[in-house]
């Protein structure tokens, strides 16, 4: 299709849009004469532009006509869709951190699946299937776990405590101590399952008790399981004990919470040379001490120092914002004490030192009342603090590693939640101890990539990260002509590209 400048006879000039069919010039359409060169340019313009929009609608169309076809054949190439952002970033970590030195593929799976899709081993073979196309028996899974318990979970600690060692660039001189327990839903008790004291209010429930050590970054560096009815104070010294023979510590100062110690256990401690920071029961202490603790009138931020014997110095602190808060839940266990006296619901089995029962007291044989007494009494003790070291390090020192104590109820709380360690549904002992093995994996990899988002400073949790990776998918094509397969990651939101770039992770277009 062209523009054609006719002259006339008249001595006029024709300009028309022609195009060729069949050899021969066939007319389209006439847009004019004149014999002003002005006006014949005009018209010759307006040729070209009417011949560029009759083309492109010609293209236009031939795009519709082919589109349905080209979709067709698009769509039938396609051979699988893969959930891929878990593996492209939680794979990278798993591989940096040393996992990978584990050979067995179904390890890395059940690790990056913890992670993303916390569930059973019966429905992660159900996930492992719909979302990486993985197809695997439930008891291939269970044969695993054997094999795990069997041969590697002690070199899964290894890699993670190597791994703690190398990113703080210290000999782990300082530990954070503490347990918590985990419950089944099963209602059977056995050798290791039983009921206990539960920490997440599941008493009729069996369960077990997990001691964690982790480092100053809140690093999982160790572990144990007890029986779900061992005194969770009676395991400090074995944990220890083989925590310091397995890696060669020779000093070690352990920290932990006041509710694991007794005298029995700071006795042992410093038998076995042992350095620690614990929390101080300094309601519990004798009369003469006391009076000497509530008597040092401490300000905001004060603190000092009471020596107990050649061995041991008793620290206490005062915050006004601790005063605060101890004086609230003071009166509110009252109210509640008060509430129950009003209802007539208050009984004789609630007198006891444990909570705000304390303000009870029995008068006679069958009357019970608030001692108000006691509770104005109780005030002076409102925003103390006391701690029990055997260290040489300072005040101020033991009282700011105390409060890196946080950092292991993190650990178990990532445990519980984002990792959903518990209920557990095994009921084999050495499986029991691979499912834990592999939430430890999981924690230290979720610890690591909190380590990176903090060092990149970015305001991403790492749970939002991972809920990022689990929108981001590869699709897999065989192409009709050459036969050819090419995968491309489906990127399709900027907090993919984001997060992606975050971590210098190319998402452009690999090929087959």
């Amino acid at each position: 299709m062209f523009i054609r400048k006719k002259p006339n006879r008249s001595g006029t000039t024709s300009v028309q849009i022609i195009e060729k069919r069949q050899g021969k010039s066939i007319v389209v359409k006439s847009l004019g004469s004149s014999s002003k060169p002005a006006i014949i340019e005009q018209l010759f313009q307006s040729g070209l532009e009417e011949v560029r929009k009759i083309s492109g609608l010609l293209e236009f169309n031939f795009a519709i006509d082919q589109e349905r076809e080209i979709i067709n054949t698009f769509f039938n190439g396609i051979k699988s869709i893969r959930l891929m952002g878990p593996e492209l970033l939680l794979g990278k970590i798993f591989d940096s951190i040393g996992f990978n030195k584990i050979p067995e593929e179904l390890f890395r799976y059940l690790v990056i699946t913890r992670l993303v899709y916390p569930v059973s081993k019966l429905k992660t073979v159900d996930y492992l299937y719909k979302y990486k196309g993985i197809s695997l028996q439930v008891d291939k899974i269970y044969r695993y776990l054997d094999k795990l318990h069997e041969d590697k979970i002690a070199q899964v600690q290894q890699i993670g405590y190597e791994h703690a060692l190398k990113i703080t660039n210290d000999n782990m001189s300082i530990v954070f101590y503490d347990v918590t327990t985990l419950y089944f839903e099963a209602e059977e008790e056995d050798d290791l399952r039983k009921t206990g004291f539960s920490k997440d209010g599941k008493h009729k429930n069996p369960q077990i008790v997990l001691a964690l050590i982790v480092n100053s970054m809140g690093f999982p560096l160790g572990y144990e399981i007890f029986e779900g009815n061992k005194f969770e104070g009676h395991t400090m010294l074995p944990v220890l004990e083989a925590f310091k023979s397995r890696y060669k510590i020779e000093k070690l100062v352990v920290v932990a919470d006041a509710g694991l110690m007794s005298n029995k256990n700071i006795e042992e401690l410093i038998e076995k040379k042992y350095a620690f920071i614990i929390g101080a029961r300094i309601k519990t202490e004798t009369e003469k001490l006391k009076e000497k603790i509530v008597g040092l009138q401490l300000t905001d931020e004060q603190s000092a120092v009471i020596k107990k014997g050649q061995k041991l110095k008793l620290i206490v602190s005062y915050s006004l914002q601790r005063a605060k808060k101890d004086e609230h839940n003071r009166k509110r266990g009252l109210k509640k004490l008060e509430k129950l006296a009003q209802s007539g619901r208050l009984t004789k089995q609630q007198i006891s030192n444990r909570g705000y029962n304390r303000y009870l007291t029995l008068t006679g044989e069958t009357k019970i009342s608030i001692d108000y007494e006691k509770f104005k009494t109780d005030s002076r003790w409102d925003g103390l603090k006391g701690y029990l070291t055997n260290t040489d390090l300072s005040k101020q020192e033991v009282i700011e590693q105390y409060g890196q104590l946080w950092k292991i109820e993190k650990a178990f709380r990532i445990s519980k939640t984002d990792l959903r360690i518990r209920p557990i549904y095994h009921h084999l002992k050495r499986r029991i101890e691979a499912h834990i093995s592999i939430a430890f994996a999981a924690c230290t990899v979720y610890k690591e990539l909190e380590r990176l988002l903090n060092q990149k400073k970015s305001a991403l949790s790492p749970g939002k990260i991972i809920d990022i990776l689990k929108t981001i998918y590869d699709l897999t094509i065989l192409t009709p002509f050459s036969k050819t397969h090419y995968t491309r990651l489906v990127i399709t939101t900027e907090e993919q590209r984001e997060a992606l770039n975050l971590f210098q992770i190319d998402f452009g277009c690999p090929n087959a």
